[in-house]
């Protein structure tokens, strides 16, 4: 092969500003899905699989930060500071709150202004029974 069709065909290296891009993309893709993933209401399906696989590591993605370069790097590393951040979040204002408690991860579970604990709906499905318990205000 020509030396100088080698040398065309090489892609062009990758600046400071490009990785740092893909870095800022990454997180901010990150971020966004954890932020889908925690408020989302109804039960999670195959589609949303599909979807999220489609949003990391779509045709779009990999057109943008070809896979094995440092931008997909980059992006990948973005993507997990991104996700685990908006995680990292939450934990210090439950933390900080005094009207939060780790509680509040598993089940929702929050104090109102007059201090009494409030669960918000529970929705469960215990061998394909479906229960639903309830609990409001008044109920405490």
């Amino acid at each position: 092969m020509n030396p100088l069709a080698q040398v065309l065909d090489q892609p062009a290296p990758t600046t400071p500003l490009q990785i740092a891009g893909a870095l800022g993309f990454g997180l901010l893709i990150g971020w966004y899905i954890y932020y889908i993933n925690r408020y989302r209401r109804g039960d999670i399906q195959w589609s949303d699989l599909v979807t999220l696989v489609g949003i990391i590591g779509g045709t779009a993605i990999l057109a943008l930060f070809p896979q094995g370069t440092d931008l997909f790097g980059a992006y990948g590393v973005g993507l997990a500071v991104g996700f685990f951040s908006y995680f990292i979040a939450l934990i210090i204002m439950v933390r900080i709150s005094k009207n939060f408690t780790v509680d509040w991860f598993l089940d929702g579970r929050r104090k109102l202004p007059d201090k009494k604990e409030y669960l918000p709906e529970v929705k469960t499905d215990v061998g394909g029974v479906g229960m639903v318990a309830t609990r409001d205000e008044t109920d405490l």
